[in-house]
C-alpha cells in the first residue's frame, strides 16, 4: 500500500484540470480530514466531507476536484503500491519547478504526459484512447518528450528477489 496526504487549494483538482484517469492495477481511497472532494467515478458524482472515505475501484475512470471554498485535506492510499508515491512526488514536483509545462487550467502538456506515463507504465493512464493505444502512442514520444527536455526527475525502482540471511 502508498499513502499519502494531499491538500488541494480552491478550484484545486487531482491530475490537472481534474483530467478522467484510470490506475489499471490499483484501487485509489480517498479519506478527507477537512473540507470537502468531488469524485465522479464512471460519470457519478460523490461528495466526501470530513470523516469520510471513498474507493475507486481498479481501472475504473474518474477524476476528483476540491468542492471547498477554501483548502480540502485527505489522504490517498493505492492498493497495490506500485510506484506511486514516487510518480506523484515527481508530478507535484514539476508544477513548482516547470509551470511552462502546464496550462493555465493546470492541463500538462501532452508530451509531458508522454513521457511520464511512458516512464511510470501499468500506474494511471487517461481514460480514453484504450490503454493498449496509449502504451503504444506514448512509447513512440517518450524519446521525443526527453529530446525536447520532459522527464521523471526520479525514476521508478525496478525490485528485484533480494535474498535475505
Amino acid at each position: 500500500m502508498a499513502r499519502f496526504d494531499v491538500i488541494l487549494g480552491k478550484g484545486g483538482s487531482g491530475g490537472g484540470n481534474a483530467l478522467m484517469h484510470v490506475h489499471p492495477l490499483a484501487e485509489e481511497r480517498f479519506a478527507v480530514t477537512s473540507g470537502r472532494i468531488k469524485i465522479v467515478v464512471d460519470g457519478r458524482e460523490q461528495l466526501v466531507g470530513p470523516g469520510e472515505d471513498a474507493v475507486v475501484p481498479r481501472g475504473r475512470p474518474h477524476y476528483f476536484v476540491n468542492a471547498w471554498d477554501g483548502n480540502t485535506a485527505f489522504t490517498v492510499e493505492f492498493r497495490p503500491a506500485q510506484q506511486h508515491l514516487i510518480f506523484f512526488a515527481n508530478f507535484a514536483r514539476l508544477t513548482m519547478e516547470h509551470p511552462e509545462w502546464f496550462s493555465a487550467k493546470g492541463d500538462p502538456d501532452f508530451l509531458l504526459i508522454a513521457a511520464s506515463l511512458n516512464t511510470f507504465k501499468d500506474h494511471i493512464y487517461l481514460a480514453k484512447p484504450p490503454v493498449f493505444l496509449q502504451k503504444l502512442l506514448f512509447a513512440l514520444l517518450a524519446p521525443f518528450a526527453r529530446m525536447a527536455g520532459y522527464k521523471m526527475e526520479v525514476k521508478p525502482v525496478h525490485t528485484q528477489s533480494i535474498a535475505c540471511r
